[in-house]
């Protein structure tokens, strides 16, 4: 019945409009991008800086990535936690939603409000994420999301107060939520057992992750500072990114804190976004399984170009992993994965993987230069993201998710900026094409 119907038959018809009136008829910026792929401006930020390159005399021209929260480099941020011998994500929360690095006082305080909201409202797991349970992670946090709003007397209150008690409210839950949501995904259509763990009071958020996650519920320390570097990594992005603009949008609309968050997790739900290292991860399966040798550079340079050539895994051409919209000579963030998932993978089974990596990441630019496509890539943080999540142990389920709960914070900063100082409902215009119509009557048609 439905194949009768245009509305179903002629999907990509009715709804196609002719790409000229993008470029050589009205200039339009598609996907918000200029010609050369930057982003088109549409606001001011204090919170975030991602740097790719330089514009010399209208010209792009690569750079060395550079990233900051609040001015600060992430490199200084990362490593600093590490060389401390500390977790990293709540201060890097902090300064994100703060405003500045926090005083040790203030920092207790801090992490004492994150710890006294992780507990969820009274028969919230029975009955709003394992009923009805879903396929997909993501789609539990943003419901489990919009159901809080439920549980909140105040739901609709815009204060400052209030603004700031929803996000660390949701900053603690959020990791619980994806924990429970995934064990329950698991039972109901995988046939695996279901075992809920209750939280414990002081641990960081990767420890958290980690105890809710396995079994035994035991973790190296090791294993959780790792977790605690990717989700500062995860944190924050400019405001450039989907699921940030996405959160700021609606949030200029003066919707409730709620329903910008779980827009913004929609957001990150999609494969062009959060979904990225899961694609990364695929296609390693893929070559590993056409590979005889993948240490050997020869035999996997033979199969990358086929991939390169649309001959050989997904046919599209592209090498996920590899290349971003603003980086072109570096992703920090993949450097800083790369600098300390190495000594995490190395003598494990993971660690050929990994190696597999590294000659993907040397060999995609001159592969792609061979072809005629631009020279300007490098390796993002989904290529090695993915490989570090595996290696802790970590569902590929769960990768959109944790970054997602991650990314709490650096949505959290720029809903609170939207509120100050946005002060307008963002409402872009769209270019009308086609002609006007007449009306034919029902019975003339």
């Amino acid at each position: 019945m439905k194949d009768s119907l245009p509305l179903y038959r002629d999907f990509s018809s009715i709804h196609a409009v002719d790409p000229e009136y993008y470029s050589a008829k009205y200039d339009v910026k598609r996907g918000l991008r200029n010609a050369d792929g930057t982003g088109v401006l549409a606001g001011v930020t204090n919170i975030s800086n991602v740097h790719g390159y330089v514009v010399s005399e209208g010209d792009k021209v690569p750079d060395r990535g550079r990233l900051s929260y609040r001015g600060y480099s992430i490199n200084d941020l990362v490593d600093h936690a590490v060389q401390e011998d500390r977790f990293g994500f709540e201060e890097t929360a902090y300064l994100l939603m703060a405003g500045s690095l926090p005083t040790a006082e203030e920092f207790a305080q801090f992490k004492a409000l994150i710890d006294e909201q992780r507990d969820l409202p009274d028969g919230f797991t029975a009955n709003y994420i394992m009923k009805p349970p879903t396929r997909d992670v993501m789609n539990c946090l943003a419901r489990s999301v919009l159901q809080l709003y439920a549980f909140d007397p105040n739901a609709e209150d815009r204060s400052a107060e209030h603004e700031v008690d929803t996000s660390i409210a949701l900053l603690s839950r959020l990791p619980r939520i994806m924990v429970l949501a995934y064990h329950v995904m698991r039972d109901k259509f995988h046939g695996d057992s279901m075992f809920i763990h209750h939280f414990v009071e002081g641990q960081s958020t990767a420890e958290t992750i980690l105890s809710m996650l396995r079994p035994d519920r035991s973790f190296t320390d090791a294993e959780a500072k790792m977790l605690d570097i990717m989700l500062m990594l995860h944190a924050e992005h400019g405001g450039g990114n989907n699921s940030t603009f996405t959160c700021r949008a609606l949030t200029s609309a003066d919707t409730d804190p709620y329903s910008a968050y779980a827009g913004a997790i929609g957001s990150l739900k999609g494969a062009r976004h959060g979904g990225a290292n899961n694609r990364t991860l695929m296609m390693t399966d893929d070559i590993k399984a056409h590979v005889a040798d993948i240490t050997d550079e020869g035999q996997v340079a033979d199969y990358l170009r086929k991939i390169v050539k649309k001959e050989a895994y997904d046919r599209t051409g592209l090498i996920y992993g590899m290349g971003h919209a603003v980086y072109t000579l570096s992703d920090p963030r993949a450097e800083l994965c790369h600098k300390y998932a190495e000594k995490l993978v190395a003598g494990t089974d993971f660690e050929p993987e990994f190696r597999l990596l590294e000659i993907i990441e040397r060999l995609t630019p001159e592969l792609l230069a061979e072809a005629g496509k631009s020279k300007d890539i490098c390796a993002n943080v989904d290529l090695y993201s993915g490989c570090v999540y595996s290696a802790l142990g970590i569902p590929r389920e769960m990768l959109t998710p944790i970054f997602a709960c991650a990314r709490m914070a650096g949505w959290s900063a720029h809903r609170f900026e939207e509120i100050v100082s946005g002060k307008r409902i963002m409402r872009p215009a769209y270019k009308k094409t086609g002609c006007p119509r007449e009306y034919v009557a029902m019975a003339d048609r």
